[in-house]
């Protein structure tokens, strides 16, 4: 019989997960050129984490990392849904939103960019 690791006696306190207050979407290129995407509620301790090889797994052997982009958000599903739709860019999009190119490439919520021009 396999033995539980937590002792009988000892209580441990989960706590509870916070649904609002300040969540931050980011992203970070790493030393090899790669972007990584993520969202946390405190940013600077996150990328300190990265930078030290315990943040992501992704960026462990990739450090060090650079914040390169941040958007700030009141509530944890707005924040945690932009960081799914920014993923799904391609590097050709990140770099425009890291740009702030808002002019040539527009983000669509689909995922997809679409050039501006005449028809």
């Amino acid at each position: 019989m396999r033995r539980s690791r937590r002792r009988q006696g000892s209580r441990t306190k989960k706590r509870k997960f916070r649904r609002n207050g300040r969540f931050f979407v980011y992203i970070v290129e790493c030393s090899d050129g790669t972007y990584y995407t993520g969202y946390t509620p405190c940013l600077k301790r996150r990328i300190g984490l990265h930078n030290k090889g315990k943040g992501a797994r992704y960026t462990r052997d990739r450090g060090p990392v650079k914040l390169v982009w941040h958007k700030r958000y009141r509530n944890f599903k707005p924040a945690f849904l932009e960081e799914k739709r920014i993923k799904t860019l391609t590097r050709r999009q990140k770099e425009a939103l890291v740009k702030g190119l808002k002019s040539r490439v527009i983000l669509k919520k689909g995922g997809r960019s679409v050039k501006r021009g005449r028809r």
